[in-house]
């Protein structure tokens, strides 16, 4: 029985480490909008959440976000890509922690620790762009290493 048992848990971990995708998450799905993401972290995976769709389209709306850093954060980076049929079509690049720059709440955190934010977030967008597409997110640190990284992909059928 115990042989059994050493043989089940040697196939569960090699699953694991021959898995080479994270799951696709549900960010939110209403009548005309749905949004999910999937990690394109290799090594980890996180959590996002909002309450509903279509808070969304409205100037500040609220987020659940959680992971364990892999990285500390001195100085952090975002970078957004638009892509469309497979062509990138708007960038986005913006520091959010480093010398000069407003201090969030994950600035400054260590490698390790457990990250955790609940609360308002602004796009600065007054509607979401119709269609099919997907947002690709990769957040940086200060050595050019990958903090989080996510594909979202976007449905969007409302009419403005």
């Amino acid at each position: 029985m115990k042989t059994s048992n050493v043989l089940l848990l040697i196939l569960v971990l090699l699953y694991i480490n021959a898995s080479t995708e994270w799951p696709t998450h549900t960010v939110c799905k209403e009548d005309n909008l749905e949004i999910y993401y999937k990690s394109c972290d290799p090594q980890q995976d996180f959590a996002f959440s909002i309450d509903r769709c279509s808070d969304i389209t409205t100037h500040t709306f609220n987020i659940r976000a959680a992971a364990v850093l892999r990285h500390s954060i001195k100085e952090l980076y975002v970078k957004l890509d638009m892509i469309i049929n497979g062509k990138t079509v708007l960038t986005y690049k913006e520091t959010l922690c480093g010398p000069g720059h407003s201090k969030l709440i994950f600035c400054g955190m260590k490698k390790g620790e457990h990250f955790y934010y609940e609360g308002p977030v602004t796009l600065g967008i007054k509607e979401i762009p119709q269609g099919d597409y997907t947002l690709s997110a990769k957040l940086t640190n200060q050595d050019h290493v990958t903090v989080a990284c996510a594909d979202f992909t976007v449905k969007n059928y409302l009419d403005y």
